[in-house]
């Protein structure tokens, strides 16, 4: 397992023949364990114990239609009202961060409208917030913590 430019957290692996798995909070199941996943997984907790995101309010891996065409967003962190604060795209640590992993995310946030963006391969990780009244983003050195984010 690669070491991730996170803090250390705990997850519940398992392995069977020549799988392994890792144990999604936000599923409720195990998962194939790959770089993305253990990215993702990473992502969770940190959104989570550092930036006080209630696990309630996070969701993993669901369908968006962009363009007619089904994708699939990373995590999306919304407010308690279903308002949706933070949406984060994650790659595998292999992956460089480019131009076009900004692309993807500001391709899924025109349909989800989230205020932030995180976009991370568990090395680097980039954080913006939108300013949809001057059709702006500003990059910010960390994430807010959520207690900050609500209205």
């Amino acid at each position: 397992m690669q070491v991730l430019n996170f803090p250390a957290y705990h997850f519940d692996l398992k392995s069977n023949e020549n799988n392994k798995f890792i144990f999604s909070r936000l599923r409720k199941k195990y998962l194939h364990f790959t770089p993305e996943e253990w990215v993702r997984q990473h992502c969770v907790q940190y959104l989570v114990k550092e930036k006080n995101f209630s696990i309630n309010l996070l969701n993993e891996e669901k369908q968006v239609m962009i363009n007619g065409m089904s994708k699939r967003y990373d995590l999306v962190g919304y407010q308690p009202n279903g308002k949706i604060r933070l949406l984060v795209e994650c790659k595998a640590p292999s992956v460089k961060i480019t131009q076009d992993t900004f692309d993807q995310i500001a391709r899924y946030n025109m349909i989800l409208k989230a205020d932030y963006l995180m976009v991370t391969n568990g090395i680097q990780h980039y954080y913006c917030q939108i300013d949809y009244e001057k059709e702006t983003y500003i990059f910010l050195r960390s994430l807010p913590d959520f207690k900050s984010l609500r209205k």
